[in-house]
């Protein structure tokens, strides 16, 4: 399949934000932030419940206004609006992480806080996208290779943060907390440059009608929406069973890097375990593209939720370098495809002129999703001293999950 204009500049959005998810969210800030949290005084148990409090609280704001918002970018010209609004506040504020003291933790943890309200806002109009760059036949395939030019965009980025990491700070120039701190830097240019494309000509195909007063319209639409429930019964059963597992794979994300210290692995190979997991998700991203084709999408949903039950079990046993490796690889097996394929899922089951609207459902439950699993990481860590047992508590949620998946009504999709 050859893409059109449109779909690339869609896809590099995609590339151009990974380097917030792999730098800022997984593979620098945790571990910056549990540095200076210790040198503050705080332990290694309560700093990682207080990076999964962070990321708990981090959502909530654009969880509780996603439906609206939604609804709000179906209008005309509305839904790049939105974009911009959302994505320019994540690029400044990560901006800002660089420009933090090192000894002002709390600080560094608020203003994370308000960067992930603008990244996460700015996925949902990414994501809301979709039915607008692809049809049905081809959003699985169009979604997938966004996640996985993602992850080679995001291994881009890191390897140039790498360069800083291996060579000590360009040969002294950058201390270890300025390397941290250029990272966020790194982030903030990256996510500009290769989202300008989306920012500046995205185009919305599918819209409802145009109104004179938006708020008070989508506010009517939501309560139409919600009214009218049954009617989408597909829809909605997708959505609880979403609501569970995309918990287990959003906190796992969140958290690998602070569980990885925890277990005594030194940060230079964190660094290059998730390089490695990034270079294994490209492939294996197009790789669920294919079995949704060759099976359903519905196949490949499922075998992405086998797989990270399984990696919560293993964790019981995660002692060694050598299983923190082995879950590593598992992990980049599955993020990247069954986080595609559940957007492109979604996307075939909705109407495409609502589909903003239709996708602030999908991030609420996806980012209240996020705030459930981090505070349970977090809780089960501080009662049992132990961040293994945090990880292998999720998979009460994976299995809910799949239970539900498999309730979800057939078809062809």
């Amino acid at each position: 399949m050859k893409f059109t204009k449109q779909q690339w500049q869609w896809i590099f959005y995609d590339w151009a934000n990974s380097g917030y998810g792999i730098l800022v969210v997984t593979a620098v800030l945790p571990v910056y932030f549990k540095a200076v949290a210790q040198d503050a005084g705080v332990s290694a148990a309560n700093s990682t419940a207080l990076w999964g409090y962070a990321n708990s609280l981090g959502t909530l704001v654009i969880s509780l206004l996603a439906p609206l918002l939604g609804a709000l970018a179906d209008y005309p010209r509305f839904k790049r609006r939105w974009l911009n609004l959302f994505t320019w506040t994540g690029i400044l504020l990560t901006f800002a992480l660089a420009l933090v003291p090192p000894q002002q933790w709390r600080a560094l943890l608020g203003i994370y806080v308000l960067s992930v309200i603008g990244y996460s806002g700015g996925n949902l109009f990414y994501d809301s996208f979709l039915t607008d760059v692809a049809d049905d036949q081809q959003m699985d395939l169009v979604s997938s290779t966004g996640y996985g030019m993602g992850y080679l965009g995001g291994v881009a980025a890191f390897i140039i943060f790498l360069a800083a990491q291996l060579s000590n700070g360009f040969g002294g120039l950058l201390s270890s907390y300025g390397v941290a701190r250029f990272s966020f830097v790194i982030t903030a240019v990256w996510w500009v440059v290769f989202a300008w494309p989306l920012l500046r000509h995205g185009h919305q195909r599918f819209s409802v009608t145009a109104v004179r007063n938006p708020l008070t319209d989508s506010l009517r639409r939501l309560m139409t929406t919600f009214r009218h429930v049954r009617q989408y019964r597909q829809v909605t059963w997708f959505l609880v069973a979403y609501f569970f597992y995309i918990d287990g794979v959003d906190t796992i994300f969140t958290m690998a890097t602070a569980i990885g210290k925890d277990l005594g692995v030194n940060t230079t190979m964190l660094m290059v375990v998730l390089l490695v997991v990034q270079l294994i998700a490209f492939p294996f991203s197009l790789l669920y593209g294919w079995l949704a084709r060759r099976t359903s999408s519905r196949t490949a949903v499922l075998t992405g939720i086998c797989v990270y039950l399984f990696i919560c079990l293993y964790a019981l046993k995660l002692d060694t370098l050598f299983d923190f490796w082995f879950l590593a690889v598992l992990i980049g097996t599955s993020q990247g495809g069954l986080q595609a394929l559940s957007r492109s899922y979604f996307g075939q089951l909705i109407p495409k002129e609502a589909s903003s609207e239709f996708f602030g459902f999908y991030n609420i439950l996806g980012k209240f999703s996020a705030i459930l699993g981090p505070v349970v990481v977090g809780l089960v860590t501080q009662l049992t001293g132990k961040s293994t047992i945090g990880v292998a508590s999720l998979a009460v949620l994976f299995t809910i999950g799949l239970v539900v998946f498999l309730a979800v009504p057939q078809s062809s999709k």
